[in-house]
């Protein structure tokens, strides 16, 4: 059966409905008629089905869901049994458009944008976990959306932004507690999947539960492969974020989340320079089992250039001499070094920060509260979609979120350039300087059926 749905008569009969239906965010009806919020998720299994979780726990209904394997509806199955299935989002979207709220999206990376935009452009709110985008050009699409539709509720889906521990590091920073910043690290333990890979020989049949052509979306169409020969899985449901044409390996992964202070505290202008200091095999332009990045950002106010240093795959910046002796550097963390001492913090969400060395913590304390507390990261999503909140209340809204991914998706971009190379960036232009050759990365070419382009 072809699952082919051509943008001009999608947007045609869904946004006519939309339209019909609602002429404004479609909360505003919900409100006058005191009903409860209306999720469609996309993806219920893995970070799906938290998504279900968080959305009940939070006073909502599903009238409907999507994902491409039926045998990951178990989560939204068994909490809402009336729902109405799909396995194409786009089909759900066309025919439940009068029925939803809220969209919530739990896919692989390069669905991100299509089932996003899609949503926003039917006037719903919407959720995506981390990284909010697939490529440079998504996220800078989102962003735009963003502003052209100032009354939809967005959130990225870095948890983290919402914890205390991320917030008392903002604060310290921004009070001047370590001085002026002369570098930042983030490292992290991450891949725990298959990586580097080499597109495998062979296909197998596709499971009759799986729509294939519906989990490539608008990837390049490749032959379905469930195994490797040591018995993991090739694509599906879990080892895509090692392949580029889905993924983005262990920066798309957790740099949203453990590179989440750096960004919200030093607020940095665009990089001028992106390196690659070390970095594993990349077979095919697929992802490595290790790198080590430079960021070199520019001056701004008081704040000299400083470099950030992004470490994966088991590399970790060294021990600093200002941490004591008989303490050990996590095994993952983000560190602050400045000119008065330093900043560490264990995990990737901000966990247990602490001023280095104790002295200094000592001598300094907790910072003065100037960031308002979250009750939680998705309560403040659901509680601006409800109108309880102004739409900013959920912190980590496209507005942020998408110039943030943009960041993080540059680091990518370096490891097609390869070791030892440098690069500059134009943000305004979205503009490679120095390594042209790297352009056709920040954005890619959608399948047939899946060019949901424009905002």
């Amino acid at each position: 059966m072809s699952h082919r749905v051509s943008r001009r008569s999608f947007l045609r009969r869904a946004g006519a409905a939309g339209a019909l239906a609602w002429g404004a965010p479609s909360i505003l009806k919900g409100q006058l008629n005191e009903q409860k919020l209306r999720v469609a998720f996309v993806g219920v299994g893995g970070r799906g089905a938290a998504h279900v979780k968080e959305a009940e726990q939070n006073g909502c209904v599903c009238p409907c869901y999507c994902d491409v394997d039926t045998r990951r509806y178990g989560e939204a199955a068994k909490r809402w049994p009336d729902a109405k299935a799909y396995q194409d989002v786009r089909k759900m979207l066309e025919k439940e458009a009068r029925h939803i709220d809220v969209v919530m999206v739990a896919t692989p990376d390069h669905q991100h944008y299509p089932a996003t935009i899609l949503a926003m452009q039917m006037g719903k709110h919407v959720y995506v976990e981390k990284p909010l985008t697939h490529t440079i050009w998504e996220a800078r699409q989102l962003y735009l959306a963003h502003q052209k539709y100032p009354n939809l509720v967005t959130q990225m889906g870095n948890q983290g932004h919402a914890n205390e521990g991320n917030r008392l590091m903002v604060e310290w920073i921004t009070q001047g507690a370590i001085g002026t910043v002369k570098e930042a690290h983030c490292w992290t333990n991450r891949p725990i999947w298959p990586q580097p890979v080499r597109t495998p020989e062979g296909e197998d049949p596709v499971p009759p539960e799986l729509d294939w052509d519906c989990w490539i979306g608008p990837a390049p169409t490749r032959r379905y492969k469930a195994k490797t020969p040591d018995g993991k899985d090739v694509y599906h449901p879990f080892s895509w974020r090692g392949w580029w044409d889905f993924g983005g390996g262990a920066l798309a992964d957790m740099a949203c989340h453990t590179m989440d202070c750096v960004f919200w505290a030093m607020d940095p202008l665009p990089p001028v320079e992106v390196e690659v200091i070390e970095c594993g095999e990349m077979p095919e332009g697929n992802f490595p089992k290790f790198s080590k990045l430079r960021f070199r950002f520019p001056a701004k106010g008081s704040q000299p250039a400083f470099d950030f240093y992004w470490y994966d795959g088991g590399l970790t910046p060294d021990k600093p001499a200002i941490l004591e002796a008989d303490r050990d550097m996590p095994k993952t963390g983000a560190l602050f070094i400045g000119e008065k001492g330093g900043l560490l913090s264990a995990g990737d969400y901000g966990d247990s920060p602490r001023l280095i060395p104790e002295e200094h913590m000592k001598a300094v304390g907790k910072p003065t509260p100037t960031i308002e507390r979250s009750p939680g990261h998705f309560k403040e999503f659901f509680m601006a979609c409800r109108g309880e909140k102004p739409r900013d209340y959920a912190r980590s809204n496209f507005g942020y979120a998408a110039r943030f991914t943009e960041l993080v998706l540059l680091g990518n971009l370096a490891l097609r350039a390869g070791k030892g190379k440098t690069f500059g960036w134009n943000s305004k232009d979205l503009k490679v300087t120095g390594l042209p050759e790297l352009q056709q990365f920040v954005d890619k070419k959608y399948r047939s059926g899946w060019e949901f382009r424009s905002v």
